[in-house]
């Protein structure tokens, strides 16, 4: 057949079924949904201020199948239900934080899912290795320190590790005091000795050698004393034994410094241990240097005492290599070599130009 294609109305009033059976019934019931759904599309129009004739029908054209009317507002009615489920969906996909984002077409109304879950964790790894920490101050940082000084440490051991512990140290009385101090260690702890500290140096005149080696042992030693609540009587009378000891030294080296130094050549030795367990508790050279002292005369100077007095002095650098510490001593000992050769130049240079002056005097008589 040809020619235009016959309009229908879509008023389900005045369509009548040809069918009977079930798709009369289906029809017949299908016909309260449709029509609440056209009444609330009237309400929507008459709300926007258009007046609606009910005496013209809605007309569609080009329907070959008369249940072709009843999509109209069944599709009307599923882009309704499509736009609340969207918003439903949107709503709980922002609560719940997801990853996932459902979209609609408004046009078809079918729904897809696209999973942003990969690119959400790209985005987030990328953004965090570009992000670099500000360093915090010094006085927040946590200063990574020798493994046997703890949290539960006495704060005096802390600030002895942390600034006099494996420290180069070269003058004669800060030498004795060490050599006193590791000697206690065989009685006392070094949290007792170092709160202690200020009682060792009243009583042995800040330990200086040839004052102490006159002492009087009687009034040290003597029951009520301060030098008596220190150590035992035995370790007392050592004291003032390796005092008179040191002042020989000093007479035939020139210094208890360079006598003590000498043994290692005036250079650190340098642990570069990973763990405490790798830290000896006395070596050869400690065994050395306490036979020697032996023969001289001092008392209580055995190998590991000796050794213990060579961490403290910093003739060894037993900071482990994690500790702050360890670059520091080294430092500390680079700065006082720089040190004692800018002292020896400026002192050659200066007999140099005594000896220019004294050869022009020479000179000119």
């Amino acid at each position: 057949m040809s020619g235009a294609p016959r309009e229908r109305s879509t008023n389900l009033a005045d369509y009548q079924p040809r069918h009977a059976g079930n798709k009369t019934f289906r029809l017949k019931n299908a016909q309260k949904p449709v029509l609440k759904t056209l009444r609330k599309v009237e309400e929507s129009i008459k709300d926007d201020g258009v007046e609606l004739d009910k005496n013209k029908p809605i007309s569609v054209t080009k329907l070959s199948n008369p249940l072709h009317s009843v999509s109209v507002p069944s599709l009307l009615r599923r882009h309704e239900l499509v736009l609340h489920s969207n918003l439903s969906l949107s709503a709980s996909c922002s609560s719940d934080a997801s990853t996932d984002s459902f979209h609609s077409r408004a046009s078809t109304g079918r729904m897809y899912r696209t999973s942003r879950t990969s690119n959400w964790r790209n985005h987030l790894g990328s953004k965090a290795k570009n992000v670099v920490p500000e360093p915090l101050p010094d006085d927040l940082q946590v200063k990574r320190r020798c493994a046997w000084v703890t949290a539960n440490t006495d704060p005096s051991y802390v600030t002895f590790h942390d600034e006099e512990w494996g420290v180069p140290a070269h003058d004669d009385n800060k030498l004795f005091e060490l050599l006193v101090l590791c000697g206690a260690l065989a009685e006392i702890t070094w949290p007792a000795i170092l709160s202690r500290r200020h009682i060792f140096r009243e009583v042995f005149a800040d330990f200086d050698p040839i004052a102490v080696a006159k002492m009087n042992e009687k009034k040290i030693i003597a029951p009520g004393s301060p030098g008596s609540s220190l150590l035992s009587e035995l370790k007392l009378r050592a004291i003032i034994d390796n005092a008179r000891q040191v002042s020989k030294v000093i007479n035939e080296f020139g210094s208890f410094d360079n006598y003590i130094w000498g043994f290692v050549k005036h250079k650190p030795i340098v642990g570069r241990f990973r763990y405490p367990r790798q830290v000896p508790v006395r070596t050869s050279k400690a065994d050395l240097i306490s036979k020697d002292l032996v023969r001289r005369g001092f008392r209580s100077v055995g190998p590991t005492v000796v050794y213990s007095f060579m961490q403290v002095a910093g003739i060894t650098n037993d900071h482990l290599i994690s500790c702050f510490r360890f670059h520091d001593c080294d430092a500390a000992e680079v700065k006082k070599e720089e040190d004692d050769i800018k002292e020896k130049a400026s002192s050659e240079i200066q007999l140099e130009i005594c000896e220019s002056i004294d050869e022009l005097n020479l000179s000119s008589e």
